[in-house]
This record gives structure tokens, sequence and C-alpha cells, in this order.
């Protein structure tokens, strides 16, 4: 603990990223026993003043003005080692993307001592019942890669608690985790803050999370920023080799998965997520996927997209069988189902510029000569609602709500007749996720685009979902039930 009265206080901080202002003026006290959310729409800043809370300024990033004490330090100014020694004992940062911060080759035992105030006397089944995991299936015994995102944003806060910090930094600790698990981690979060007297700081665009856990809130929201959802006008036009698609029928099928079973895991630790599951999508249709955490929302994305193998069934596109992993898909077949992760910092390629991105698929997909994939990449960061100016950044220099919106223009570079969306919107403000949707709407309504939607939003999938799939957990196996939303399609 530190002997300064708040942990943590920033008075009118600025940040600036060359030309580019992140941070204006802001003003922050953190307490301990007291947690402080930070609100305001994606791209306001709110994972910078986090990062600089923790010391780990963007590269090239700077204060502009004001300053910023954390425990007593003037953190931005530290030396390495004395900043090391710091947040090793006495600061825990949970980032928005928490599966990429996590070594996939080590298992949950290993990660969450790795870094432990105490290996010998933590102990990994009580932090997994602290963060609301399970105990009688072994998850300490398996890697990251064989958790849903849910499970793994709850292994890192594990990991965080494990080391007793003075600080909690989270980002977005609730995106991808199902209404009942949000309460769960609100309670937690209030209890840890009382009962372990921790200052936490955390930042959400869920308003109900940050009303209920919260004691003070700062709401970010700079001047070049406008309340206005992304227009449904900014669709790009098809690009001139494809011609747009003709409105769909109800009798087409874009894809049609029977009896498809799978399991993750390896070993004793193997578990079955859903077993017999079947599911039609249909020309300018969207499916909405409901689950708690856990129960197979993402493993079903990855299998229709051939990264995971699935125990048994069939998927079909346009009648012809694929097969089941996607090195043995044509490249055409790919390109006609595009995958968006859960977590699009683990996926984009860090050395690469946003551009450089989403010119790929261009070229690999279309062969599109260079003047033309300058004008599309542009054309795609404009219907997503950012700017021609981000093609030239590199994913650390965007937030977590700006990668989302380039993973998805990257999904549409390719023109695909099935989108499959890991919970696209969990990143997002209420406005931008209206925005996403919508253009969503255009492009099933413009060119028969089938959409598959794992969402924890509820009213966001009743309000915009033809059928609604929920995957349950049981015992012995988990269950599918089909449930028709308020305009069901045709069978």
């Amino acid at each position: 603990m530190s002997t300064t009265t708040h942990a943590a206080h920033a008075a009118a901080l600025s940040i600036s990223l060359g030309d580019t202002a992140l941070l204006s003026g802001v003003g922050l006290t953190l307490t301990p026993g007291r947690i402080t959310a930070i609100t305001g729409p994606s791209g306001a800043g709110k994972t910078t003043l986090l990062r600089a809370l923790a010391g780990a300024l963007p590269h090239g990033a700077h204060v502009s003005a004001g300053s910023l004490t954390v425990l007593g330090h003037d953190i931005l100014t530290l030396p390495p080692e004395e900043l090391r020694r710091l947040r090793r004992h006495k600061l825990a940062f949970v980032g928005q993307d928490p599966g990429s911060g996590l070594n996939p080759r080590m298992r949950i035992d290993r990660l969450i001592t790795e870094t432990a105030a105490d290996r010998r006397r933590t102990s990994v089944p009580d932090l997994l019942r602290t963060v609301h995991l399970p105990t009688d299936e072994r998850l300490e015994h398996r890697r990251v890669s064989h958790l849903s995102g849910g499970q793994q944003r709850r292994i890192a806060l594990a990991r965080a608690l494990a080391r007793k910090p003075a600080i909690l930094l989270l980002d977005e600790p609730t995106a991808g985790l199902d209404r009942a698990l949000r309460d769960d981690i609100a309670n937690l979060l209030r209890e840890i803050a009382e009962c372990e007297y921790i200052a936490i700081a955390l930042t959400s665009h869920d308003p109900d999370f940050v009303a209920r856990c919260a004691d003070d809130a700062l709401s970010l929201w700079p001047d070049h920023l406008t309340p206005t959802p992304v227009p449904a006008a900014s669709v790009p036009a098809p690009s001139s080799y494809r011609a747009v698609r003709t409105p769909a029928t109800a009798s087409r099928l874009v894809a049609e998965v029977t009896t498809l079973s799978a399991s993750v895991g390896s070993g004793r630790t193997r578990r079955q997520v859903f077993t017999a599951l079947d599911l039609v999508l249909r020309p300018g249709t969207l499916t909405g996927i409901t689950g708690a955490s856990g129960c197979g929302k993402t493993t079903l994305l990855r299998t229709l997209a051939g990264l995971h193998r699935p125990d048994a069934g069939t998927i079909t596109l346009d009648g012809e069988r694929l097969a089941p992993s996607y090195r043995r898909r044509t490249r055409e077949q790919r390109r006609r189902i595009q995958l968006i992760p859960q977590n699009p910092l683990g996926a984009l390629n860090p050395v690469h510029t946003i551009g450089t991105a989403l010119t790929r698929p261009l070229k690999l997909h279309f062969d599109t000569p260079a003047i033309r994939c300058r004008e599309r990449v542009a054309e795609l960061l404009t219907a997503v609602g950012l700017t021609p100016e981000h093609a030239e950044r590199h994913p650390h220099e965007l937030s977590g709500g700006q990668r989302q919106r380039v993973s998805i223009a990257r999904a549409l570079a390719a023109e695909p007749d099935a989108l499959l969306c890991d919970e696209i919107t969990s990143a997002l403000d209420t406005d931008t996720a209206h925005g996403i949707m919508e253009l969503l709407r255009d492009l099933r309504d413009d060119r028969g685009l089938a959409v598959v939607l794992v969402s924890h939003d509820l009213p966001l999938v009743s309000a915009h979902a033809d059928t609604v799939l929920t995957l349950g957990r049981s015992a012995e196996a988990p269950l599918t039930e089909k449930q028709p939303a308020p305009s069901p399609v045709p069978r």
C-alpha cells in the first residue's frame, strides 16, 4: 500500500500521438477501496488512460500537458527497473483482449501462479472459484486455446488477483460475458475493492454494469467525436469486379449444418460442447447464437470456418460438402465464409498497418490493382465508422473498439456469402454497435449476406435476428434450443 491518500491522481492530463490528441485535460483520482468506471464512445481514450496508469503508453505517445501520479510516483518518468518493480508488486492490468496476453503453451495453473505474490500459498482452485469458474472440469490443466473467450477473460482476472495488487486496472472486464456472469463479476469486484482495499479502475460500455459496481464514473468525450451512429449510407458499393446480388429467396441455402458435434480439450480434459446440432443459413438472414460463457458458441463458429475439427456431422456450402479443415478447402470456399474473431488484437498482425491488413484479401481473392486497393480500403474503413487516415496506423495505435471495426472491415473485404461474427459489438459503444448492425442489415439486403452472430446482448439479438439458437450445458452434454426471433425465417 502507498502511504499517499490516493492510489493514483491525474490532473489536466493530455496525451498525444504525433499531432493526434488521445486524451485532453483529463482529471482522475483512484482511491483504495473504491471502483472508478471510465466510460465513453469507442476511440475516446479509455484504454489510453488505463495504459498511462500502468506506465505503458502506446509507442510514440507522450504527455503534452498535466500530470499523473501513481502510488506516489510520476509513473511516466520512472526508470525502467523501478517501473518493472512497481508493476510486478503493486499494479495489475487486464487488457481488452486477455487471450492475446496469455502464453498459449502454458497450462492454466502455471499461468495463474507465474506472477503470484506467493506461489506456494496461492490456491489455484480458490482463485478459479473466486472468478466463478468450475473446479470440477480440470480447467487448471487446460491451455488457453481450449477455453472460451469469457473463460480466458476470467483466467486473466484470476492471474491479476493472484498478485494481490494495490491497483487493479481492467479494460472492458465484462465484454463477451452473459448477463448473469456480468452481475457476478460486478459483485466480485465490489467485494475485492472493499475487502482487499484495492483501488480499481475499469472501462466499460455497459451502463448497467457501471451502475451496479462503480463508486465513481468518468466520462470521456473528445471534441473530435460526435455521438452519432455509423450512417447506413456509408455502405461501400460492391467492387467493379463483382456484380450486386439480387435479393435472396428463402428457398436457396448458403450453408447447411447437419448433426454437428464438437469437443474441446484433449485427454482427460476433453469435453463435448455441443452434439447433433443442425443449422441452416439462408441468404439475407441473421442467425443469433446465445448461451452462457463456455457453452461452445465460439467453437461452433470456428468449426464452421474450418478452424476446429468436429467430432461428427457435415457442413455444406451451396450443397457442396466442405472439408472439416480450412486447409483442405479451396481458396474460393475460404473466401465465402469469413470469421470475425472475438479478440481482434490477436488476429491482426502487429507489424502491418491497417491498410496492409485490408489490402491482403483484396489482392488474394480478386487480384485488385494497387490504386483500386487504396480506394477500396478507404471505402471499407468509412463503412465501419473509421476514417481513411486509419489505414496508416498499426493495431496497437487503435482502441479496442477501433480494432474490432478493422476486423469487420477485413472480413467484408473478401465479400463473403456467410459472415461469422463472434461478439463483434461487445467492445463498441451503443451508437457504434447500432451502426454496425445497420451496416450488416444493408449488406444482407443488398448482397444476400448470411450472418451468424454470437452475442450475450439479448436485446440486440432479438432486434436483428431472424432465428435464435441457444446453446446450453448439462451434466452430460450441451443442449441446443432453437427459438424463432420476432420474424421467423421459413424453413
